[in-house]
């Protein structure tokens, strides 16, 4: 299993927020892509950067985002707010080695299945999970669909995998939802990427023995709860 470190952009600046409310900001750093660039020195070999703003609508971060990019030193999966082929391609053009597709992806099937034969590999699913329930728009909008509903309408395209996120566990460092991420690896057939509430080692040995191929990790890097260069040396 790969741990990757999340670098969520809001208004220019790298953040965590707690519990998936955009208002509940508890780490700003000024500068995104120094904060990548301490990723990668730290050992890790991939990051997950997220345009919040673009997410919820309140606007975008394309330029910040081009930037870190242009100077990445390990590959990144980069989403928040793609929603058509033109931003997709964007960002692969800008140097991104997967792009994650939400809100759309869960509404369109079509679209992503088009998306995902067009570019095998390169697509990441993200499902943002509140208590099964998926949620869309920056966490905003309760689908009503469980997502064992959508792990099975996504089973046959060629994805490089789906990030499934546990909302209600986001940024609260009190551990990640284990059965939620043990019951989506065991029915998926791309590999599953856990992300919310991961606080500890065990945490991250506990996902990796359920079967999940990568962790996203925020709140407990940003606090120094997790030590970056131990979790970089086991989970690289």
């Amino acid at each position: 299993m790969i741990a990757i470190p999340a670098v969520d952009i809001r208004e220019g600046a790298c953040v965590q927020l707690v519990g998936g409310e955009y208002t509940k900001e508890k780490v700003r750093r000024p500068d995104p892509a120094e904060v990548v660039r301490e990723w990668v020195a730290f050992g890790f070999q991939r990051v997950h950067i997220v345009d919040l703003d673009a997410a919820t609508g309140r606007g975008n971060n394309r330029a910040v985002i081009r930037g870190i990019l242009a100077d990445a030193a390990a590959p990144m999966q980069v989403g928040g707010g793609v929603r058509d082929d033109d931003r997709f391609t964007e960002l692969v053009d800008d140097g991104a080695e997967w792009v994650v597709v939400g809100t759309r992806a869960i509404d369109d099937f079509d679209w992503i299945a088009d998306l995902a034969e067009s570019h095998p590999g390169q697509v990441i699913v993200a499902a943002d999970v509140r208590e099964r329930r998926v949620v869309t728009q920056g966490w905003a909008k309760t689908t009503g669909r469980d997502i064992d509903d959508v792990v099975e309408e996504l089973n046959d395209l060629p994805l490089a995998g789906l990030l499934v996120t546990a909302v209600h566990r986001e940024g609260k460092m009190q551990g990640t939802d284990l059965p939620l991420m043990e019951s989506v690896a065991e029915s998926c057939r791309f590999p599953v990427i856990a992300s919310g509430g991961i606080t500890t080692m065990d945490d991250l040995r506990a996902l990796q023995h359920r079967g999940a191929a990568g962790a996203v990790i925020g709140m407990a890097l940003y606090t120094g709860v997790l030590d970056p260069r131990a979790v970089a040396e086991e989970f690289a």
